[in-house]
């Protein structure tokens, strides 16, 4: 069995097969390699530029409506492909377990200090963006007790989890500072990673279980897929239309929201901006929004059932069309390397020093994301892993020791 790569970002090599225990292998198309996952990652990545050095969302035409699609969606996406990076560094379709278990769980745990520190880091550089790796290794640690698990607990949890964490979230909220987001720059150690950050574990975890609990699932066989996109659209359905069900329904909810919106910096309902007052406001009324980021259920609902669509739509068209794997084969190199393509776009907006997330003429998104593009695409050509990926595959490599 070829391992999956070192990357904690990126759960498959786009050079090289990745086999789990217990998967067929009579040649089923996306069983032996999953490099659908690195065109769902190649993709978040872009839509993780657009939210932070692309052009304001919501303006009318096909780009604002492209811009406003990216908001908290790429970010969800990022989550729910988190889970499974766990599920194939612990085993996908089967746990591992002895010695194999033991040093798997060590992967995680390095990863996810690293993460911390690496994230940590990037926050400190004061850029106009909230770097989500110190939340990704944070997740990392709060979902690997449940590594055992199979698809359908996983999914449960995943579900109380969504229930209960928002109302948790909005009831402790004002005890750690306030309903406020936290500054960019700003590092607040756990409490920003728990509760007061733009990716608050109480409500971002949700995603990465429900990613732990499709990478359980049985994806060469086309009637898992089919389930599981049923799935994610019937999750959209339900959070979108149930939140616009209720803002209707609910009498004041709709203006509460609104003026919430209008807060201090809240430029958008999709975006988390410094010191806003966040879609919570003073309100529960909040609690009904579908907005990206608004840290409520039925957002996280609908970003899931988006989530799933997406991976499910790149699982199925590396499949049933062979030649799009060259067409989009510079989209999953920079997936296949999406830590350094993350930690680049953060460093050259430092370097840049441009004006702030989400209010970048259109030209400087395609320039961020052709120079990544570029150096994705070739750096693949000669190289296995991305230089971050191979360090991290470095660090990581003392789990081999463990017995």
């Amino acid at each position: 069995m070829t391992p999956p790569t070192d990357s904690p970002l990126s759960t498959t090599d786009a050079a090289s097969p990745v086999r789990e225990r217990g998967e067929r292998s009579t040649g089923a198309p996306g069983v032996g390699r999953l490099i659908g996952l690195d065109l769902a990652r190649g993709l978040a990545v872009f839509g993780m530029y657009a939210v932070h050095v692309g052009p304001a969302p919501g303006r009318d035409g096909v780009i604002g409506y492209l811009m406003e699609l990216a908001q908290g969606r790429s970010s969800a996406l990022f989550a729910v492909l988190a889970g499974f990076a766990v599920a194939l560094i612990t085993g996908r379709r089967t746990p591992k377990t002895g010695s194999a278990g033991r040093q798997a769980v060590a992967k995680v745990v390095i990863r996810a200090v690293i993460l911390m520190a690496l994230g940590t880091g990037l926050t400190l550089t004061g850029t106009p963006v909230v770097p989500i790796l110190a939340f990704y290794g944070l997740f990392f640690l709060l979902v690997l007790p449940l590594y055992r698990l199979g698809a359908k607990p996983l999914a449960l949890i995943a579900a109380g989890w969504a229930l209960v964490g928002p109302q948790l979230l909005y009831a402790l909220k004002p005890v750690f500072g306030g309903r406020v987001f936290l500054s960019y720059g700003q590092a607040d150690g756990p409490v920003s990673l728990f509760f007061t950050g733009g990716y608050p574990a109480l409500t971002w975890v949700p995603f990465v279980i429900a990613g732990m609990a499709v990478a359980r699932c049985d994806l060469a066989a086309t009637a898992v897929r089919m389930r599981l996109a049923l799935t994610g659209l019937a999750l959209a359905v339900t959070g979108y239309g149930g939140s616009w069900l209720a803002l209707r329904l609910v009498p004041g909810a709709a203006e509460a929201v609104r003026k919430a919106e209008e807060g201090p910096g809240m430029s958008s309902v999709s975006s988390v901006s410094p010191d806003s007052i966040g879609i919570f406001g003073d309100t529960p009324a909040g609690m009904l929004a579908s907005a990206p980021h608004s840290e409520a259920t039925l957002s996280i609902v609908a970003a899931t059932g988006v989530a799933i669509l997406v991976i499910t739509a790149c699982l199925a068209a590396m499949d049933a069309f062979p030649r799009l794997r060259r067409l989009a084969g510079p989209v999953i190199a920079v997936g296949s390397m999406s830590l350094t393509a993350y930690v680049y776009h953060i460093v050259a907006i430092w370097l840049l020093d441009t004006e702030g997330a989400a209010v970048q003429p259109l030209y400087v998104l395609l320039g961020f994301i052709a120079s990544v593009t570029v150096l994705a695409t070739v750096w693949s050509r000669f190289f296995r892993r991305g230089p971050l990926e191979w360090l991290m595959g470095r660090a990581t490599g003392i789990a081999r020791r463990i017995q």
